[in-house]
């Protein structure tokens, strides 16, 4: 099936987008609560044409032989729309992050001082095959006041198109201008690179998808990147680990869901816990369907185990496989992970208090957990509605982005004629 995509001027969306961020940082809370609801009713009623589009999508993916997990991020259905429906409504719901008054005082001379939180303006997001990213970044960026420019993958492309043109025909009924939300309705790479450089109209990119997009962002945009990460999280079983719960969670953070980024990639074991549960271990993953990628230790006493290479330990598998590592203490499960962990999620499995404590406070990760899988690292899971992209960087906002990472501050005066 031949893809065809209509010309498209990116530099005039930017401005239309920029024009349109005006307007829409002056709109209240009910006028952007009322909008997102508007927006999630029309989703709802117009799914069929959505799934329509996405059909097309889904013939090409199949043509092209792609992936179990990839087709499952790239396929929509009835219930995902209403789900995408429900994000939005959720989002609605959430406390308005802008307007909030952060601090303020009075200097000397009674200049009052107020730090105000604002939107960002305009943001880029610039993603792969998901489409319900078009739906949860726009919630977000509409609710807190900024305009967005949506650029996604072209294996999704019509899929996105669709969503957008229903959210468009739904924008007309509300107070938030069409041109709030843009859409680069391309494959053209030279598109991308555009949005890598639009400093004047845009005020942040968002990427988000695997490493190669990210760095690519990264590494050439002058236009400030909020990065997010690929997710080759760990789950380190100390030697004080308890069995069926160690075991309850690397099945939930390996097969709930193993395509997404805050899925278990690798498991450390302390060699004690392993040389007494590793039946079970084995057991269990196999259960599950779970293919073991070992170091030698491993591979020597489990028989259907693959050697693991220098790849296996660095790779974000997104699938039924795992790669498992056997330490002799604490400090060298940090090693590993500090070598190729990727600051994403990273989780402990022990009793002894002190030992998770070391461990969360060596590890550099966005997120930690002791006890617990390391799937709840997501702005649904963690209450803030949706989520724009899941940060591993340290500056402005680290880990799920919800609401309050898309704005900033504007520092208020108000004076009485103070001259300095």
């Amino acid at each position: 099936m031949t893809l065809t995509v209509e010309k498209t001027d990116v530099k005039k969306q930017a401005i239309l987008a920029k024009k349109a961020s005006k307007t829409l940082s002056m709109l209240t809370t009910e006028q952007k609560n009322k909008a997102l609801h508007i927006l999630a009713d029309h989703l709802e009623t117009n799914y069929g044409s959505i799934l329509e589009q996405n059909e097309k999508d889904l013939d090409r993916g199949r043509e092209k032989g792609f992936e179990a997990a990839f087709m499952d991020r790239l396929s929509l259905s009835k219930e995902r729309v209403e789900d995408f429906a429900n994000g939005l409504r959720q989002v609605a719901d959430l406390e308005d992050p802008t307007g909030k008054v952060v601090s303020d005082w009075a200097l000397e001379n009674q200049l009052q001082v107020q730090k105000v939180t604002v939107p960002l303006g305009v943001i880029g997001m610039i993603y792969e095959a998901r489409p319900n990213v078009t739906v949860d970044a726009t919630g977000l960026a509409l609710k807190s006041g900024n305009a967005i420019i949506l650029k996604g993958g072209s294996n999704a492309i019509t899929s996105n198109k669709a969503i957008v043109d229903v959210m468009h025909e739904a924008l007309e009924k509300t107070d938030i201008p069409k041109d709030a939300v843009q859409f680069i309705n391309t494959t053209d790479r030279e598109a991308t690179s555009e949005l890598f450089t639009m400093k004047e109209h845009i005020d942040v990119l968002i990427p988000r998808g695997g490493g190669a997009l990210i760095n690519a962002v990264v590494n050439n945009a002058t236009v400030p990147v909020l990065e997010t990460g690929v997710g080759n999280c760990h789950i380190y079983i100390d030697k004080e680990a308890e069995l069926e719960k160690a075991l309850n969670i690397i099945i939930n953070a390996k097969t709930d869901r193993p395509a997404v980024c805050n899925a278990a990639e690798t498991v450390i074991l302390h060699e004690k816990w392993f040389d007494e549960h590793k039946d079970a271990f084995v057991e269990k993953l196999k259960e599950h369907h779970v293919s073991i990628h070992g170091d030698e230790k491993v591979v020597e006493v489990i028989k259907d185990a693959k050697l693991a290479g220098e790849e296996d330990w660095a790779n974000e598998y997104l699938s039924l496989d795992i790669a498992v590592k056997v330490v002799s203490s604490l400090n060298e499960a940090v090693d590993h992970i500090e070598q190729y962990g990727t600051k994403h999620s990273e989780a402990i499995v022990t009793e002894n208090n002190e030992t998770a404590k070391k461990f969360m406070m060596l590890v550099d990760a966005a997120a930690l957990y002791h006890n617990a899988s390391t799937r709840f690292t997501d702005g649904g899971a963690l209450g803030f509605g949706a989520e724009i992209g899941i940060s591993t960087q340290k500056l402005h906002a680290r880990g799920p982005m919800g609401l309050p990472a898309l704005t900033t501050v504007k520092y208020m005066m108000h004076g009485t004629g103070q001259i300095r």
